[in-house]
């Protein structure tokens, strides 16, 4: 593990074992014609789900089997290149063993008591491009275990925990109490208090911070422009920074990246409407504020819930997110955690909405990609779509089945699709991205039946790369097509 301090000394972060929040096993148990590019930009879209790498374990990894979200049959969907037709593509599966990139990790102290932890992979490819995985609300960098062993075998790899989150929660209460007894449970909960310690004076996890996080990390560990890849809120995050920081990011790639965040205004943008909340996510926490939460954070970290939340997120329940279940108690139970959720929840929106990050990096010339999980109830395929519209010269593939979090539920289709697309934009172009091999599809799309080996068993998921001629009837007509019939599949 090492440690990297910008000023400031290393702090201990508070660890809960895994071992005491393992839960039982029962009850949850787009072709591309050539898509001229104008300009280098590049953003990908993508969902997708993994197990992660325990830090304890100084890079290796542990995957326990047993929490399952219970079977279903998920019906497969797309859409053929000709009526009756689906090409099947065999890709390849995930590394095993000691074919798989080693993971090490680390601390960075940002600032006083605010330290950042993140894994990386691939140091061994100092030539390679840098990749930088971004997590979604409530994750970290254990959602993406399987790209850093897998992608880390041909690119430099790093992915963070964003503060407030995972296993960059503050060491230390940015607001104890000074009084005994004040509420239930005084010794569990951090940030309830009214001492507000000086380093959190301006403390709100607000995308923002996360924006200005991620800016740092970039300069002062990675220490080159990367290719960031976000899902869900660390999609808006990847979107954020590039459009602010256009010399730090050489292309974007979207995972069901959730097109807003935050509900109050933005005191930079409007600051006399946001003079109008008295209260926008700052420490110490008000007392309604912290009774509140004391109440609807015993409901969202019961076990229960959490296991409900990935039931749902997850098209395909066959996956194993045993790991990624006990990772998320894991966090629940840091005594800052229920805090940090309430700043995050009461946080102001950002400087700029996701549509104007967007439009920032069309004119920048940021490369843009996104791969959208078609199963995600939260962040509908019509988010995606929408996305597209507004950068027409940028592929997007839909996977299905596949829910929120596409990367750690179908991460070989994920893998396969970012590795394409990276080739391209480092090539500038003179190596096409997965399924344009032929320009007829660059107007109308093309769909493909990929096949792939897992734990010894064949998988296969659809997926459509959209083409540039996108309408509403278009999309009801496909599906009435072919959504709800049979579809002959051939082999390539």
């Amino acid at each position: 593990m090492e440690v990297v301090s910008s000023s400031h000394s290393f702090l201990a972060f508070h660890r809960t074992p895994s071992s005491a929040w393992r839960f039982p096993v029962n009850g949850l148990g787009p072709g591309h014609a050539k898509l001229t590019r104008p300009r280098r930009s590049a953003i990908l879209c993508v969902g997708g789900s993994g197990t992660a790498s325990n830090p304890a374990d100084s890079g290796e990894v542990h995957v326990s089997n047993g929490f399952y979200v219970s079977d279903v049959d998920a019906a497969l969907q797309g859409i053929p290149k000709k009526a009756g037709e689906i090409e099947k593509m065999i890709i390849p599966g995930l590394p095993e063993g000691p074919q798989s990139s080693l993971i090490s990790t680390g601390f960075w102290e940002w600032k006083p008591k605010l330290t950042v932890y993140y894994e990386k992979s691939g140091s061994q490819n100092s030539k390679a491009p840098a990749v930088l995985f971004l997590p979604g609300f409530g994750v970290g960098t254990f959602h993406f275990e399987k790209q850093l062993k897998d992608l880390g075998r041909d690119y430099k790899v790093w992915t963070t925990d964003f503060l407030g989150q995972g296993m960059s929660l503050p060491c230390e209460d940015p607001a104890p109490s000074n009084t005994i007894g004040e509420f239930a449970d005084d010794d569990a909960f951090w940030g309830f208090g009214q001492e507000l310690q000086p380093w959190a004076e301006e403390l709100v996890y607000s995308i923002d911070l996360w924006r200005d996080q991620v800016q740092h990390f970039i300069e002062e560990v990675i220490g080159e422009p990367v290719y960031i890849v976000g899902n869900s809120l660390g999609g808006f995050v990847a979107l954020y920074l590039a459009a602010s920081c256009p010399h730090l990011v050489k292309g974007v790639t979207l995972l069901n990246a959730t097109p807003f965040w935050g509900f109050l205004p933005n005191p930079a943008r409007s600051p006399r409407l946001s003079k109008i909340f008295p209260w926008a996510g700052t420490f110490p926490l008000p007392s309604i504020v912290r009774k509140l939460t004391e109440t609807v954070w015993q409901k969202i970290s019961d076990p229960r819930s959490i296991q409900g939340i990935l039931k749902q997120v997850y098209a395909d329940h066959s996956t194993d997110v045993d790991n990624v279940f006990s990772r998320i108690m894991e966090t629940t139970q840091h005594p800052a955690a229920a805090a940090s959720f309430a700043s995050m929840m009461c946080a102001p929106k950002g400087q700029i909405s996701f549509e104007e990050a967007l439009s920032r990096c069309q004119m920048q010339g940021t490369p843009i990609s996104l791969m959208y999980g078609r199963e995600d109830p939260w962040v509908r395929p019509i988010w995606g779509i929408k996305v597209k519209k507004q950068v027409p010269e940028s592929p997007y593939y839909e996977i299905s089945p596949a829910g929120h979090c596409p990367h750690d539920e179908v991460p070989e289709v994920i893998n396969y699709l970012l590795r394409g697309w990276l080739k391209n934009v480092e090539s500038e172009d003179s190596i096409e991205i997965p399924f344009l091999e032929d320009p007829n599809y660059a107007e109308d799309g093309v769909s493909r039946e990929l096949e792939f080996v897992r734990e010894g068993s064949k998988k296969s998921v659809r997926v459509r790369l959209f083409g540039s001629k996108i309408s509403l009837w278009g999309q009801v007509s496909t599906f009435l097509k072919y959504g709800l019939s049979n579809k002959r599949v051939i082999s390539r």
